[in-house]
């Protein structure tokens, strides 16, 4: 399964679903294009009349027909919850009623602990520098790598390694580089996520002689998939429009989704690789989960 969280948005599923027919195409394994939530909610009508797969739906199938081995690549950039927490006790359900089970996750797509591993920042500079070529007068201002904000610090802390080495990338090329949450949840144990895109925009704007100078900012969009977040009128492009309009020497930028760089797929089949080496070990069920907590940051 390729695995996402899922959205009430039909793109995100297509993104998802080309995904997993590049993934599969790549590794010559079926790759089952799966979303934990939300996705089965959406006329199949906007999706070639084939609905979408949930996870819970997913399981089932598999337990019908009589599947013994599932493994996960997680279509999520850290170790959110969804992956160490819920999807761990699906499998552990899924596993309790298949005689000699095995599920194993892969790591998400920056795992934690692999500090060196600058390849999603790679696909941001790709993505800023192209748009840069086509808009030469946004290029030398700010950047702003934004993803949703997170519950779970160890996932922004993720976004803010990226930030640091796309920093590293553009060689001093940016006025900066600064790490943004789209939202947050209330409280100061979140506090983590801050500054959130719209304090970073209005900040950045101020510092152009209070307003008076041109200030240009790239938006650099840590995002696999478009829907409600982001995309074509998604929250991210609506902060943004509303930051220009009330400030007119603001002028913003976003970059294309992650989803959208060929260099995704390598990492995604490094997974695919991680998850199949796993489940072919010869581990019991009950060792395999711990490979699969493991792997998944939990």
């Amino acid at each position: 399964m390729l695995l996402d969280n899922g959205s009430l948005r039909p793109e995100a599923t297509r993104r998802l679903r080309s995904l997993a027919a590049a993934l599969q195409a790549r590794m010559g394994e079926a790759v089952r294009p799966v979303s934990l939530l939300h996705s089965n909610k959406i006329d199949p009508g906007q999706l070639d009349g084939q609905p979408a797969e949930v996870l819970e739906g997913s399981l089932q199938r598999c337990i019908a027909a009589r599947v013994r081995r599932i493994g996960v690549i997680p279509a999520f950039f850290g170790p959110s919850r969804a992956i160490t927490d819920y999807l761990p006790e699906r499998l552990d359900d899924w596993a309790a009623r298949v005689p000699g089970a095995r599920w194993a996750i892969a790591a998400p797509i920056v795992p934690p602990e692999a500090e060196g591993d600058d390849r999603i920042a790679r696909i941001l500079a790709d993505h800023v520098r192209s748009l840069w070529r086509g808009a030469p007068e946004a290029a030398g201002g700010t950047v702003v790598v934004v993803d949703h904000g997170s519950p779970v610090e160890a996932v922004t802390a993720v976004r803010n390694r990226v930030a640091e080495q796309l920093a590293r990338l553009l060689e001093g090329k940016a006025a900066e580089v600064v790490a943004a949450s789209m939202e947050r949840r209330p409280g100061p144990e979140y506090a983590f996520n801050e500054p959130l895109l719209a304090s970073a925009l209005e900040r950045i704007a101020r510092g152009g002689a209070g307003g008076r100078r041109r200030a240009a900012v790239t938006v650099a969009m840590m995002f696999l998939s478009p829907g409600r977040h982001a995309g074509p009128g998604g929250d991210v492009a609506t902060i943004c429009r509303e930051a220009e309009s009330a400030c007119p020497a603001l002028r913003v930028w976003t970059t294309p989704l992650v989803g959208e760089h060929p260099g995704l797929i390598e990492i995604l089949v490094e997974r695919c690789r991680e998850v199949v080496a796993a489940l072919e070990d010869g581990a019991a069920a009950e060792d395999v989960s711990a490979v699969g907590r493991r792997r998944g940051g939990g």
